[in-house]
């Protein structure tokens, strides 16, 4: 089980990657992880992280974005799952682990809620509009009618089979919504299990990246064009069928 973590190093974002690393060492289940490094110089690694035999660190010459670096940081996965993780979130104790027993053979992923972790410490779940429960191939997506509505599922809560993700190509090559791309690839492309739990703490604060004009000047373009693909990946599939 690999957690690929793209970050770039923010000062005002270390104490939290630490926390991210903490809440990784508490899992149930052997982990490893690899920590892409966006353009960042490697000697600024909080140190208990770079002490960490389980951490690869994999330096970028430059920054090339939080779509780029993940994939490129799949690269260097060898186990036979692997989850997304943002630089500021964490995941509960026993996130990984939980997830893991509810895969089966016939499963090409697993899913749960997330939490929004609020500046106060307290947290509020997210329920996506996909139901939990058991979901053929390319039924998440048609939880996604517009591209303006609410995602069908928590991308960071996905816990996939690797070659499934390198099918589906990762993250995309967008410069934010990336994981919008992930999401509907993967869940297109092999049945899954959504769990009623919250198996990720998604950070508020106003260092986030999704936070400002800069941000919202791309969302919609950028859900537009995950959306497409999610639909039109599941069209094909969905004609290859009835061939």
């Amino acid at each position: 089980m690999t957690v690929v973590i793209a970050t770039q190093l923010r000062p005002d974002r270390l104490l939290y990657l630490e926390q991210m690393h903490a809440s990784l060492t508490r899992q149930t289940v052997p982990w490893e992880a690899v920590l892409v490094l966006d353009g960042a110089p490697p000697e600024n690694v909080p140190a208990p992280i770079a002490a960490d035999p389980r951490v690869r660190v994999l330096p970028l010459p430059r920054p090339v974005g939080a779509a780029c670096a993940r994939n490129l940081g799949l690269n260097l996965v060898n186990t036979e799952f692997v989850n997304w993780a943002d630089d500021d979130d964490v995941f509960p104790d026993w996130s990984l682990g939980v997830r893991l027993a509810a895969v089966t053979d016939r499963l090409g992923w697993v899913a749960g809620y997330s939490a929004d972790w609020l500046p106060d410490g307290t947290t509020r779940v997210w329920e996506c509009p996909t139901p939990p429960g058991f979901h053929a191939a390319g039924d998440v997506v048609t939880y996604w009618p517009l591209p303006q509505d609410t995602i069908p599922i928590g991308p960071t809560t996905i816990l996939a089979r690797t070659r499934l993700v390198r099918a589906a190509g990762g993250m995309g090559g967008l410069v934010q919504g990336e994981d919008y791309m992930a999401a509907v690839g993967v869940t297109n492309l092999a049945p899954g299990v959504l769990l009623p739990l919250p198996v990720y703490k998604y950070r508020k604060h106003d260092g986030q990246m999704t936070q400002g004009e800069q941000y919202d000047e791309l969302e919609l373009a950028a859900r537009q064009h995950a959306h497409a693909y999610g639909h039109a990946l599941r069209n094909a599939f969905v004609a290859a069928q009835a061939a």
